[in-house]
């Protein structure tokens, strides 16, 4: 068990498939990879199984624990014991001493618990990062709106502007995390106040984004111009995406969720766009039936898991 000597062994980590392969060139040349971040597990040349972690930023500590595979096509039980030890033994050298686990995640089809290969496939994983002390967190929903699909009409309810700074931005991020059906959320308001969660979210994610910031819309009434909520359309390193959405909790029960999904999605769509990605918890039915009216699909799930 060891980790990657250098680029140059990205094919022998790839002996096993995952949805994101593509991407790991790519990370690899910007840093959000670093090889020593990267592991096998190896008999005669075969990968019995691999791991690796993620960060947004080179130079930052590793953020998210994304890839972790084993060969289905051993035994079970040899196929808990690889993983598990090669999770024990790279997670002891990637993340430092004392420090907290990065979160685990996976994305998973959209069907996963029907069909029995992929839901053997999932389970496998998940059962080897609970022998290892880590807890579920959430199941989200992944969602795609694809160039074709109908355009909603534009509110007639609600204007539209850019954000003027960044503390205005945050100051409304605050009142929308409070009573949030977000998971990741709701821990954070565990051991911070909703503005520290907004402050948080803005530095780390928002102020990565290179697109333009004339995207992220503030919708107001159109009657007395009083803040309803915003949206954040931009682009990740990876796809064009919804980043953030939300009404404030005054003017929750109206609806407007649908108008400022719809300006946020126009904005991005405008832009010629190959898709724009979305996600939301599994729970959070009011979010998910807001995509699907605006003409989002699933087509794929992502499942969490922490160590607490």
């Amino acid at each position: 068990m060891r980790p990657l000597a250098g680029p140059e062994e990205l094919g022998l980590f790839q002996q096993l498939s995952y949805v994101l392969d593509h991407e790991l060139q790519d990370d690899l040349a910007t840093g959000r990879r670093i090889p020593a971040w990267m592991w096998v597990a190896l008999r005669d040349g075969r990968v019995l199984a691999r791991i690796a972690w993620w960060t947004g930023k080179s130079g930052d500590a590793p953020q998210n624990l994304d890839f972790f595979d084993v060969d289905d096509s051993l035994p079970a039980a040899e196929r808990h014991e690889i993983g598990l030890r090669l999770l024990e033994t790279a997670t002891a050298e990637v993340v430092a001493a004392g420090a907290e686990r990065p979160e685990y995640g996976r994305f998973v089809p959209g069907d996963w618990r029907e069909d029995p290969a992929a839901r053997e496939v999932v389970e496998t994983r998940l059962n080897i990062m609970a022998a290892s002390g880590a807890t579920p967190l959430v199941e989200r929903l992944r969602l795609e709106w694809r160039p074709g699909t109908p355009l909603p009409q534009a509110s007639t309810r609600l204007t539209f502007r850019a954000a003027t700074d960044r503390e205005e931005l945050i100051s409304l991020m605050a009142l929308v995390v409070e009573g949030s059906l977000d998971e990741h959320t709701r821990e954070e308001l565990l051991t911070m106040t909703p503005r520290e969660s907004a402050e948080l979210m803005y530095d780390e994610e928002f102020e990565s984004f290179k697109t333009p910031r004339e995207w992220w819309r503030i919708a107001e009434l159109k009657d007395g111009g009083d803040p309803v909520g915003f949206v954040i359309p931009a682009r990740n390193s990876y796809n064009p995406i919804i980043a953030y959405i939300g009404v404030l909790p005054a003017h929750r029960g109206h609806g407007y969720i649908d108008d400022i999904l719809s300006e946020g999605t126009r904005i991005l769509a405008e832009q010629d766009v190959p898709r724009i990605r979305a996600a939301t918890d599994l729970p959070n039915v009011p979010m998910a039936n807001a995509f699907t009216r605006a003409g989002y699909v699933v087509f794929e799930r992502a499942i969490n898991m922490v160590w607490k």
